[in-house]
C-alpha cells in the first residue's frame, strides 16, 4: 500500500468519528447518560460528574465500518481481518455492558470485577480457537530460547496477554486525553511495523483505530466533552495484545505501550504492598493519580505521559524495524 491507500482509511474513520460524536454527545445530555466518578478517587474530578461517556461506541463502529469497506477494497476480508474486529468488538461489548450498567446504576461500579474477568478470559479463549481453526501456527518467541510452536504455551500467553493488556488501557483511562493520546501512539508504531511486514490487514485495522481515537480526542481533550468509557479502554488494549501476536512482535508491547505497563504495575504494587506491610507506596494508584495528588496538573500528567508514550513506542520501533 502506498501513502495515499494508507490515508483513505484513516480519513474516513476520522470523518466518521468526528461527524457523529456530537449527535452522541448531545444524546446523552438529553438523556442525563453521565459519568460518574469514583468516590475514592481525586475531590477535583467531582465536576467531571455527569460528562457523558461511551464514546468508544462511536469510534470502535466507525473503526469497525471503515475496516471492512477497506478489506472489501483491498481483498483482504479474510480469517485474519475476521479475528482483529471479533477481539475488538467483543472487549467493547463488554466494556458496554459494564458502562451501560454504571448509568443505570447511577455509580460507579457495573459489571463486577469477576464477571468482567470471566468475560476476558472467555473472549481471549474464543480468540484462540478463531486462532487454531485458521490454521495459523502457534508461535510465541521466548526469551532466551528462541520461537516456540506450541499450541499449550500460545493459548495460555495470548488469553494472559489479551486480558491482561485490555485491563491495563482500563486502568489509564483516567483523565481526560490520556489513553486517546497514548494508545494513538502505541497504534501508530503498529501500523509502521505492520506496514514494513506487508500485512495489510492489520495495517488496516491499526489506521482505522488511530484515525477514529483522533477524531474522538477533539471531543475528550481537556475539559472533556465525552469519556471513552471501558467500551473504548477495553476494546482498544485487547486491539493492542492481538496486532502484537499478528505481527509476531508480542514482547515489544511492553515497551510500545509502556505507560499501560507502568499503570498496571503501579496498582499491583499498590494492592500488595497494603496487604503485605499495611502502607501504601503510592499517594493513589493507578500512578498518574499518584502525580495529580502530588500537586500536577491534569494537563501537566497527560502531556508528560504523551512524551513517554511517544518516546517509548519510537524505541519500540527502533528494536523491532
Amino acid at each position: 500500500m502506498d501513502w495515499t491507500e494508507m490515508l483513505m482509511p484513516f480519513v474516513i474513520s476520522f470523518g466518521l468519528t468526528i461527524s457523529i460524536m456530537p449527535v452522541f454527545i448531545g444524546y446523552f445530555k438529553i438523556r442525563q447518560f453521565g459519568q460518574v466518578t469514583r468516590e475514592e478517587g481525586p475531590l477535583w474530578h467531582e465536576v467531571k460528574s455527569g460528562t457523558p461517556t461511551m464514546g468508544g461506541v462511536v469510534f470502535v463502529l466507525s473503526a469497525t465500518f471503515t475496516l471492512i469497506g477497506s478489506a472489501i477494497w483491498k481483498n483482504v476480508l479474510n480469517t485474519n481481518t475476521f479475528m482483529l474486529l471479533f477481539t475488538l468488538l467483543f472487549f467493547a461489548v463488554i466494556g458496554f455492558l459494564d458502562d451501560f450498567l454504571k448509568i443505570f446504576k447511577k455509580q460507579n461500579e457495573g459489571l463486577t470485577s469477576k464477571q468482567k474477568f470471566l468475560a476476558q478470559l472467555f473472549g481471549s479463549t474464543v480468540f484462540v480457537l478463531l486462532y487454531y481453526f485458521s490454521g495459523s501456527i502457534p508461535m510465541i518467541s521466548v526469551p532466551f530460547i528462541g520461537p516456540v510452536s506450541s499450541w499449550i504455551l500460545f493459548a495460555i500467553f495470548t488469553i494472559v496477554w489479551i486480558t491482561g493488556f485490555s485491563n491495563a488501557v482500563n486502568l489509564t483511562d483516567g483523565l481526560d486525553g490520556l489513553v486517546a493520546g497514548t494508545a494513538f501512539f502505541a497504534y501508530a508504531a503498529y501500523a509502521y511495523i505492520a506496514y514494513t511486514q506487508q500485512q495489510v490487514e492489520v495495517l488496516l485495522f491499526c489506521l482505522v483505530i488511530i484515525g477514529g481515537l483522533l477524531g474522538f480526542f477533539f471531543f475528550n481533550k481537556k475539559p472533556a466533552k465525552i469519556f471513552m468509557g471501558d467500551v473504548g479502554s477495553l476494546s482498544l488494549g485487547a486491539g493492542l495484545a492481538v496486532v502484537s501476536l499478528a505481527l509476531h512482535q508480542e514482547w515489544s508491547l511492553l515497551i510500545i505501550g509502556f505507560i499501560f505497563v507502568i499503570e498496571t504495575a503501579s496498582v499491583i504494587l499498590q494492592v500488595g504492598s497494603f496487604k503485605l506491610r499495611g502502607k501504601r507506596i503510592f499517594k493513589m494508584s493507578p500512578i498518574h493519580h499518584h502525580f495529580e495528588m502530588s500537586g500536577w496538573s491534569e494537563w501537566r500528567v497527560v502531556l508528560t505521559f504523551w512524551l513517554i508514550g511517544l518516546l517509548a513506542a519510537i524505541l519500540g520501533l527502533l528494536l523491532v524495524v
